[in-house]
Parts: C-alpha cells; sequence; structure tokens
C-alpha cells in the first residue's frame, strides 16, 4: 500500500486549501479512508474518514462544516476540501487506508508521508 498526500501549504485565516491522496491499493473502492492532522507537540487526531463507496462521511466536531471529505474511485483518490480555515487547524496532515469506519474511525498502520499545512493569523 502507497499512499502519497499533497497540496498542502500556506494560507491566511479564512482562505481555503484542497488536499488529495493518491492511492496505490487494489480494491482501493472497498477501503474506507481518512485524514488525520498532527499539530506541532500533539498527538495525531482524526479529522474526517469516508467509506468505500463514499455513502457514509464522519468529521471531527472542530472541521464541521468547513471541511468536506470525499473520493473519487476511479482515480483511487481521495480529497479533503478545507475552507474558513483558521490557525489552529496547522498541522501535517495524513491519510489512512483500509480502517473501520465505525463511529469514527480506527487507523490501519497504512500511513502516508504527510502534507504540511500551516494557516497564519
Amino acid at each position: 500500500v502507497q499512499l502519497v498526500e499533497s497540496g498542502g501549504g500556506l494560507v491566511q485565516a479564512g482562505g481555503s486549501l484542497r488536499l488529495s491522496c493518491a492511492a496505490s491499493i487494489s480494491s482501493f473502492s472497498a477501503n474506507a479512508m481518512a485524514w488525520y492532522r498532527q499539530a506541532p507537540g500533539k498527538q495525531r487526531e482524526l479529522v474526517a474518514a469516508i467509506t468505500g463507496g463514499a455513502g457514509s462521511t464522519y468529521y471531527a466536531d472542530s472541521v464541521k462544516g468547513r471541511f468536506a471529505i470525499s473520493r473519487d474511485n476511479a482515480k483511487k483518490t481521495m480529497y479533503l476540501q478545507m475552507n474558513s480555515l483558521k490557525p489552529e487547524d496547522t498541522g501535517v496532515y495524513y491519510c489512512n487506508a483500509g480502517g473501520v469506519f465505525y463511529r469514527g474511525y480506527l487507523a490501519t498502520g497504512n500511513w502516508g508521508q504527510g502534507t504540511q499545512v500551516t494557516v497564519s493569523s
């Protein structure tokens, strides 16, 4: 399994970014996936998750109404549209594949290398 994140960058508060996670994984559409983030000095936290068929999604309370997770199974790519960004959204964003989607998401060991998102005030 190979996961490659992209789309991070530096943005001012209130701005938007779109992250992508390209996956090299068999049966991509059968796998739930998720975005996590890790701020300096803090634990990695779940941001959003999506089922294989994209029928269900989950969002952390801190991003509800601002972020949108989606996927294109034909392209084997997952996305995270981030709007109304805040400085507290700063961190390294990672994608995870193949976890359990249930009342959130339980991650597997399949992680990408991460992409840095920095939101300035």
